[in-house]
């Protein structure tokens, strides 16, 4: 229950954010997705992307 209401208050900061002008806070939108358990569809391919792309 907390982690949803966290979650949709990120998501509303988020949008309010990327609303407003100079202000770099619209990422939160993703952050509140994760928190309500809602994953970004590519991650799984940039994760793969970045495992490919970085030195080891």
């Amino acid at each position: 229950m907390v982690k949803k209401t966290i979650g949709i208050l990120l998501i509303i900061i988020g949008l309010l954010a990327l609303v407003t002008p100079f202000t770099p806070g619209s990422w939160l939108i993703f952050v509140g997705l994760e928190f309500i358990g809602i994953r970004i569809l590519f991650w799984d391919k940039i994760k793969l992307w970045f495992q490919k792309h970085t030195p080891r």
